[in-house]
């Protein structure tokens, strides 16, 4: 079992410098600073340690300045992350290098997907990678102004970007995309609770999960819960409750994790987005293996993702 201080991605202990971050020579200084320490991301993929014949626990991996210049195509494709106690913290997206030029720099290390490590990483550094890949991705989409299609700039060290038309000069910043997850809970017999898990069409097999999508324009988080749990499994619900939420950058999304009540307990799932869905007691939900386990009727998501907290903390909460 775990808490809500253990939801990954979240509690970052960086300071982000946010004002200080507005001033164009603060950023340079920063980036000259001799603990300047730079993230470097491949198409999306983080460096880490990671010994898998001993399977070890990954650690993440970052360059002095020096060493990170050898492989940057330019200023525009880094941004700065913030201050760790005094070093400054920022992440370079190298993806216009080859493959090979980023593995040939000092270490040993292997380019990874965050989705693959992240659950393995210790709080703090897939937090400062899931930072890196996000605001790094968003700068790479939006390159153009999204208002007359000129050049956008990077500025405050790539939290927002300027229109380079003067005549239009539209700021645009960071982008998250809300989405709703849900733990639904059946207490139509208070001596045997259930919850509603469901298995997305995308998923590995044997992988259940709890309900989830994303907001729709004009609509409240509480409805949306609503309308997806009805959508995906057919179910009508009430009372829903705010319980936790997540930062999600895959690529740019923000969780929002509910609980909610069920009025009917019969599933309909349309057999397309949702390959499956299922009632599970605690007990059996005590039974699951883990993400990638083998030779199990079922497993559970990993433990990077609030879904995994949404479940862990029904668990806890029905058998006390």
């Amino acid at each position: 079992m775990f808490h809500e201080d253990e939801i990954y991605y979240q509690g970052l202990n960086v300071n982000r410098a946010s004002e200080e971050r507005k001033n164009t020579c603060w950023i340079n200084t920063q980036w000259q600073h001799p603990q300047c320490r730079v993230l470097l991301l491949h198409n999306q993929r983080n460096l880490i340690v990671w010994d898998r014949q001993a399977d070890s626990t990954p650690v993440a991996i970052s360059h002095s300045r020096e060493e990170a210049d050898a492989v940057l195509p330019d200023f525009e494709h880094l941004v700065f992350l913030g201050l760790d106690k005094e070093a400054p913290v920022f992440a370079a997206d190298v993806s216009l290098n080859d493959e090979s030029e980023i593995l040939a720099l000092p270490g040993e290390h292997e380019l990874v997907d965050l989705r693959e490590a992240g659950w393995l990483l210790s709080a703090q550094e897939a937090a400062l990678l899931a930072y890196a890949r996000g605001l790094l991705y968003w700068n790479r989409h939006n390159g153009f102004c999204s208002n007359c299609g000129n050049m956008a700039e990077s500025q405050q060290g790539g939290h927002i970007r300027v229109c380079t038309n003067k005549g239009c000069a539209r700021l645009q910043f960071p982008r998250t995309d809300p989405a709703v997850i849900m733990l639904v809970e059946d207490f139509s017999d208070p001596c045997n609770p259930r919850c509603l898990l469901g298995r997305n069409s995308r998923f590995p097999e044997r992988l259940m999960s709890t309900l989830a999508g994303f907001v729709d324009p004009l609509e409240s988080l509480e409805q949306c819960v609503q309308r997806e749990v009805f959508e995906e499994a057919g179910i009508r619900v009430d009372r829903v409750a705010y319980q936790a939420s997540q930062p999600w950058p895959f690529p740019s999304s923000i969780m929002l994790g509910f609980r909610a009540q069920a009025l009917t307990t019969e599933i309909t799932i349309d057999g397309v987005e949702i390959a499956e869905a299922h009632w599970f007691s605690p007990e059996q939900l005590n039974t699951f293996g883990e993400w990638r386990d083998g030779g199990v009727e079922y497993c559970l998501p990993r433990r990077d993702s609030i879904a995994r907290y949404l479940i862990e903390s029904w668990i806890k909460d029905t058998t006390g």
